[in-house]
């Protein structure tokens, strides 16, 4: 009889997601199962997308929707409505998508009208802010997954504890880190510092995106003026998002260096040489925790909260003289380097591992489980684990 693997549509739509996917999909790859990787333009420019699938050797997206920006209601509409036809003709057995972009939500909303099984990477993560757009994507994302992948514990309580099925919930470790960990001697070994002059260990990073950091001119300036007196005791680099440029025009304090757009791999290389990072990504605070670089995360909570208990991280707020302040102690007494369990390069095999025996002969093929890997089962949530902070 012929063998029909299962057929699994694999969603990116922002640079985040596809740090995201790749390994994901390569552990898919592996264990047999048919790939349709859909990018659903989000982020569209060569910057903000082209450089990464280059950085992080993914293939070519198989469709592209070309949704491009907007407002969120504008943008979430397009990527339903350029979706749903294509979903329609791949008919897949899954759709997976990962993160908390507009994308995310979208294909999933589409996938689950459809009767369509849906699985989520990075589900369960809270910040307990629902003014922030990626919380309602979190919560409602997961609310329609029937696989659910947590990066870690506290992503597991917090789906137990909404009435998710506790079959539905896998602990599988953190897919970006898997990424990271592929890549990391490659953006060592690029000339990055070098050409920009920097020295490891003599400056800061910085990255700033979020609209509640940088659309209110009095917030983003109050940021500056503490980033200013920072970079008088340290020079800080700063890669600038598009939203963010032309914001700062003007606002340049002295030691405090704008960089355009950057690579998966040169960001990578900066962070890696950086003496401190302060940041509102998400991203950026699990990377930091990886590399044991110190990171000061610039909200009033985090959706990451495991950076903090088992990382490098500290959530400080806004606050000028908060920044200032932590900034300087941790220039002066740096915390030592922590890293969470499971965090260790195989989240993506853990992932295939389930969606591969969950679909397995969905096609009316052959049982596909005798030639997937044999990993080490997710392990099952503790006491210790559903005692973490549901958020900071």
């Amino acid at each position: 009889m012929t063998t029909v693997a299962p057929h699994a549509v694999v969603v990116a739509g922002a640079r985040p997601n596809f740090i995201k996917v790749k390994p994901v999909i390569d552990a898919l790859t592996a264990d047999g199962v048919r790939t349709t990787l859909v990018h659903t333009g989000q982020h569209y420019d060569d910057a903000m997308s082209g450089v990464f699938f280059a950085d992080l050797g993914l293939r070519p997206p198989d469709h592209h929707l070309e949704a491009g920006s907007g407002s969120h209601a504008v943008q979430t509409a397009a990527v339903m409505t350029a979706f749903e036809p294509l979903l329609m003709r791949l008919a897949p057995d899954v759709v997976v998508v990962v993160g908390d972009v507009n994308s995310t939500l979208a294909c999933a909303l589409v996938a689950a009208k459809a009767g369509i099984a849906v699985a989520h990477v990075e589900a369960g993560l809270r910040s307990g802010d629902r003014a922030m757009p990626e919380e309602i994507n979190r919560i409602v994302t997961d609310r329609l997954s029937d696989l659910l992948f947590a990066p870690s514990p506290e992503g597991v309580k917090h789906l137990l504890a909404e009435g998710v099925p506790p079959d539905s919930v896998h602990l599988v470790g953190n897919v970006m880190v898997d990424t990271l960990l592929a890549c990391r001697e490659r953006a060592r070994a690029r000339p990055t510092l070098a050409e920009l002059g920097l020295r490891s260990g003599g400056y800061g990073m910085v990255t700033l995106h979020r609209p509640s950091n940088v659309d209110d001119p009095a917030v983003l300036g109050d940021l500056v003026a503490a980033l200013g007196e920072i970079a008088s005791r340290c020079p800080l680099v700063f890669p600038v998002h598009p939203r963010t440029a032309n914001r700062l025009v003007g606002r340049l304090p002295a030691g405090l260096r704008l960089l355009g757009p950057v690579g998966y791999l040169d960001c990578l290389a900066l962070q890696m040489g950086a003496r401190l990072v302060l940041t509102d990504s998400g991203g950026v605070q699990e990377e930091s925790t990886v590399l044991g670089v110190p990171c000061l995360t610039l909200r009033d909570n985090t959706e990451r909260p495991i950076t903090v208990t088992e990382g490098t991280n500290r959530v400080v707020g806004r606050s000028p003289d908060a920044v200032v302040a932590a900034a300087l102690e941790w220039l002066e007494r740096p915390p030592p380097p922590r890293c969470p369990a499971l965090w260790d390069g195989r989240a993506g095999q853990r992932i295939s591992a389930v969606l591969a025996r969950t679909f397995a002969g969905s096609g009316g093929g052959q049982d596909l489980r005798d030639g997937v890997r044999e990993l080490p089962t997710p392990r099952a949530v503790t006491d210790r684990d559903t005692n973490l902070p549901m958020h900071s």
